[in-house]
């Protein structure tokens, strides 16, 4: 079969799931430790160094895009391509409004006032990959949320291939971001620092090659970043009611990202199985990545037949997979069981492409079981929350001995003393 396909029994599809997981040991050490050695270099010698990593492996020096070349770049474009940009961003910027926290106060009681200020960080990087992996559905989808989050300046980087995608500029045109600065690869991870024209930002967000995911890993802690993505996956629950042509195009979807791509289907129905495992051979054959496809099927492809559903659903939360669809005749009835996953799309109108580029959720999600405790990128991402905290006298007084307690309990006199000064009698004149 195309699809290797293994009945559960509480160890076979355990060892199918590891072997899959394993494909997504994080940046190999010799790649580390050259991201280490560019980044420590352009932390000490600043632009200088920058100029001459960009022209080693960029070929050229950074500059700034100017505004002219994105509106060039977005009348170049294909006007069916810019109407479908505008509506992703329109449905992108909606469902991203949606969610947006706010400032908040509450009076607990009188004289105390608590709350929570709520602010768009103050700058922030967007990585965009160039070459063949240049992605405008990736500009919309990381840019929009941070300027609906209220982030004051969205820089984007980009490397000046020899014909930078116009489809990418005119997505950072329609998503708004304030500034484009040609430069590719580690030395673009000067965004951690400062460089030159290169600000220096509170967090990076966007994907890259290896290279630049280790540069964002060794970055963290100097400014914030989205996540390590790993390799793309989609794991889909189906039942005998399940089109077949369906389900095996939309495995067929993730798994022509990479090499290491994976798709998993989980059913309690081995003819379903063996009817998308056919299909899949029959579609991937007349797709242009065809030599990919047949070697992330090969390699990180499975279908696991189940007796329950509810079985496969406990399943999909120990993968937790990025992309998870259930298809089945009753698709709600399984949600209350998942629990780990990126992105969760119901029934068989619901495909991974329509998150990919046009339903507003955002499209990157956590990856190799992070979904377990990562959510997907939103206008939380980039969001910076402040506790406030008013009280009163009288409202502090009622809590004076509590807090004097608390603090000697762990030695910690001055923090007792803090508060006792503020209630202790007034020297007699």
């Amino acid at each position: 079969m195309f699809l290797k396909t293994v009945l559960a029994d509480g160890t076979a599809e355990q060892t199918v799931i590891r072997e899959m997981k394993a494909r997504a040991a994080g940046a190999r050490g010799d790649i580390e430790q050259i991201v280490r050695g560019v980044m420590a270099d352009v932390q000490e010698r600043g632009w200088d160094a920058v100029v001459e990593y960009a022209e080693k492996f960029d070929g050229k020096a950074p500059y700034i895009v100017e505004p002219s070349v994105l509106d060039a770049a977005y009348d170049a474009c294909d006007p069916k391509l810019i109407s479908a940009l505008e509506k992703a961003a329109a449905n992108i910027r909606d469902y991203h409004e949606q969610m947006l926290v706010k400032s908040w106060e509450w009076k607990r009681t009188a004289g105390e006032t608590l709350g929570q200020t709520v602010r768009g960080l103050s700058r922030v990087g967007i990585y965009v990959p160039g070459g063949t992996a240049a992605y405008p559905s990736s500009v919309l989808m990381n840019a929009i949320p941070a300027k609906v989050a209220g982030v004051g300046e969205l820089i984007m980087v980009t490397p000046p291939t020899e014909n930078m995608s116009n489809e990418v500029l005119a997505a950072a045109k329609i998503a708004g971001v304030d500034k484009v600065i040609a430069i590719g690869g580690t030395q673009a991870i000067a965004l951690t620092y400062g460089a030159g024209f290169i600000p220096q930002v509170d967090k990076i967000v966007g994907p890259g090659n290896a290279f630049v995911a280790a540069a964002k890993k060794l970055a963290f802690g100097t400014v914030d970043i989205d996540m390590i993505a790993g390799p793309s996956e989609v794991l889909v629950i189906a039942d005998h009611t399940a089109n077949p042509t369906y389900v095996a195009a939309d495995l067929l979807s993730q798994a022509e990202h990479d090499r290491l791509a994976s798709a998993v289907l989980l059913t309690d129905s081995m003819a379903q199985a063996q009817a998308i495992s056919c299909e899949m051979e029959r579609q991937a054959k007349l797709l242009p990545r065809w030599d990919i496809i047949k070697e992330s099927v090969a390699n990180y492809g499975c279908a696991i037949v189940f007796d329950e559903l509810t079985d496969a659903c406990k399943m999909a939360d120990v993968v937790a997979p990025e992309h998870l669809e259930v298809v089945t005749a009753a698709p709600r009835e399984l949600l209350p069981y998942l629990h780990n996953a990126g992105a969760i799309f119901l029934g068989q109108y619901a495909p991974e492409p329509l998150g990919d580029y046009m339903a507003g959720p955002c499209h990157v999600l956590p990856t190799s079981g992070t979904a377990r405790f990562f959510s997907p990128l939103s206008t939380d991402t980039f969001l910076k929350k402040t506790s406030v905290i008013e009280y009163t006298r009288d409202a502090l007084e009622g809590y004076a001995q509590d807090i004097i307690a608390l603090a000697q309990s762990e030695h910690l006199d001055a923090h007792a003393n803090s508060i006792a000064v503020r209630f202790a009698e007034e020297p007699k004149k």
